[in-house]
């Protein structure tokens, strides 16, 4: 089934030209925060809206999907999908679903779990690997863990899967997995890992000899990088790149710069965008903008401290940033540079403009699709391509 949804984005008079359009507008988010905590900075969370002046098309190219995770191009065009229980799609950009490809590990769908983010090698054409996050049910617990293996000449299996590496320690939760992959310059994966949710495990985000709660640099191999912040260190893991974090569902790199942006979740409220350096501490759980879920404080109700990093931005309420990208297309040359971020209960897409490392501006897309936007990506087209918990693809461009 195909839909064609329009969204017409009225002209607007454009007062300032340090991104193109007018920052005077109202914050998008319009609902109380959670709690009463000051900002680090101006413009660290509820930054003036923008609004796009050109006229942009969202259209769903299928409703097939089973709950769709991440979101990946081949170099012809089409799209890798990675549905939660277990299975990977290639879709058509007209909206044509695969049947289920095989030989993937088992994965443990249950809670947050499942199958998760999605990359194909750079040299896809001549190797045909593929790279994948998963939750790798193990005796002990669940991780998150990393695969590869070479797509069937004929696209219905995953040949010699194997899994490369384990964030350790394993743990009996199905929350807060992280999962999100990137290939960076060099060649190597950059992994995203949550904390696994409760309480005896939160700590571990603060361990320097834990997978939990970190961004992680590997080889192809599942190795630790070459180059990485903690390399012989005594008693810190070498593959950590960053750590202090909760729930990252988010990674993208900056197409100009090169650098490393991240989103993850808070608890209630605190959902962050951290720009990401290596070997630094994000902070939790010692600082947060969040609250409890019960409406109780974090620890000791810390924002700020020496030696954490603060996010570049953050949201309270929280809009759980999932899958994110930054556009490099001309198709919409307003939209140049900007990141991309699928929400999951604030069932939009977020526009951040950045501007000298900072958000400058906010505008929220698809609002009115109420669907959870759990990643994105650009297309060969240079259109973005997203996919929703409900099941859909869509298309979303110029008109």
């Amino acid at each position: 089934m195909k839909k064609s949804i329009l969204i017409m984005i009225a002209g607007i008079s454009l007062a300032s030209s340090s991104f193109g359009q007018t920052a005077s507008l109202s914050p998008v988010e319009t609902k109380d925060p959670n709690s009463a905590y000051k900002s680090a900075f101006p413009g660290q969370t509820r930054i003036a809206g923008i609004k796009s002046a050109t006229n942009y098309e969202g259209k769903v190219l299928t409703e097939a999907l089973k709950s769709p995770w991440g979101i990946t191009s081949l170099p012809d065009g089409r799209l890798l999908i990675t549905e939660k229980e277990g299975t990977m799609r290639i879709v058509t950009t007209d909206g044509k679903v695969s049947e289920p490809i095989t030989g993937i590990p088992k994965v443990n769908p249950s809670g947050q779990g499942g199958l998760l983010g999605v990359r194909v090698d750079p040299a896809f054409e001549t190797n045909r690997m593929v790279y994948w996050v998963f939750s790798d049910p193990l005796a002990e617990g669940n991780l998150t863990a990393v695969a590869k293996g070479k797509l069937s000449a004929d696209e219905k299996k995953i040949e010699g899967a194997t899994v490369i590496y384990q964030a350790t320690p394993a743990y009996k939760g199905n929350l807060h997995y992280g999962g999100r992959i990137l290939v960076d310059k060099t060649g190597n994966l950059i992994i995203s890992t949550g904390e696994r949710s409760d309480l005896v495990t939160r700590p571990q985000a603060q361990s320097l000899n834990s997978g939990l709660g970190k961004v992680i640099r590997i080889t192809k191999d599942g190795k630790p990088a070459p180059g990485n912040p903690f390399a012989g260190q005594a008693g810190v893991r070498p593959e950590l790149y960053s750590y202090g974090h909760r729930n990252v569902q988010s990674l993208a790199f900056d197409p100009v710069t090169g650098d490393l942006w991240e989103g993850e979740f808070g608890p209630r409220g605190g959902d962050e965008i951290n720009h990401i350096k290596p070997g630094k501490n994000y902070g939790w759980p010692t600082i947060t903008y969040g609250i409890e879920y019960s409406g109780k404080q974090v620890g000791d109700a810390i924002q700020q401290k020496e030696g954490l990093e603060q996010p570049a931005y953050y949201w309270d309420p929280s809009v759980s940033p999932s899958g994110m990208t930054f556009y490099s297309s001309d198709r919409i040359p307003e939209w140049k540079n900007n990141l991309f971020v699928g929400t999951l209960s604030g069932m939009h897409i977020a526009r951040l403009v950045i501007k000298d490392g900072k958000i400058v501006g906010e505008e929220r897309l698809l609002a009115d699709q109420f669907q959870r936007f759990r990643d994105i990506t650009q297309g060969k087209d240079g259109a973005l391509y997203a996919i929703t918990d409900q099941g859909r693809l869509y298309r979303i461009d110029k008109k």
